[in-house]
């Protein structure tokens, strides 16, 4: 027996969105398999790792542990609207995993990205304790973290000096 379907009305990127999914649909696979935004990334499904990580009225969660339906009403941000146009350049943050080799397979990077974001948004700088008690949430299985922090450490220097240029 299949459960009854229900229409989906999601801001996500500040675009809106409607889908049709069940009231147990899974947030990520929502934003996945019904919309194609496929950015996000599912990986344990026990909200254990990290790599379905998205912001929700500005703060991280897991989409393998919210419920699609519960998002409704809320602003939610996923990889895909982090850079302001991504067709013409990178997010500073981005930019700084690309610079620094940040990421290899690319698998949990999405998820990283999200939680920087939301890091680097609430303390531009952060010390490497801070970096890496953020990081504890996601499991990255090829970079040994090395080269992560080298590049959160450097998207704070591109946002602040983003900031700088800003302020002028």
């Amino acid at each position: 027996m299949s459960e009854e379907k229900i229409k989906i009305s999601l801001t996500i990127n500040n675009k809106k969105y409607e889908g049709l999914g069940t009231a147990r649909t899974h947030l990520a696979d929502f934003i996945r398999n019904e919309l194609g935004l496929t950015g996000t990334h599912v990986g344990c499904e026990h909200g254990v790792c990290g790599a379905c990580t998205v912001l929700v009225d500005g703060q991280t969660a897991r989409g393998c542990l919210m419920l699609a339906v519960q998002a409704q009403g809320m602003e939610i941000t996923t990889i895909e609207g982090l850079a302001p146009d991504p067709e013409l350049s990178f997010h500073p943050i981005q930019q700084a995993f690309h610079e620094c080799h940040g990421l290899q397979c690319g698998f949990c990077t999405p998820g990283i990205l999200m939680t920087v974001n939301e890091l680097l948004e609430h303390d531009p700088d952060p010390d490497r304790e801070t970096i890496v008690h953020v990081l504890s949430g996601h499991l990255c299985r090829c970079t040994g973290y090395q080269n992560i922090i080298k590049a959160v450490e450097r998207a704070a220097e591109l946002m602040k000096a983003e900031d700088s240029h800003g302020e002028n």
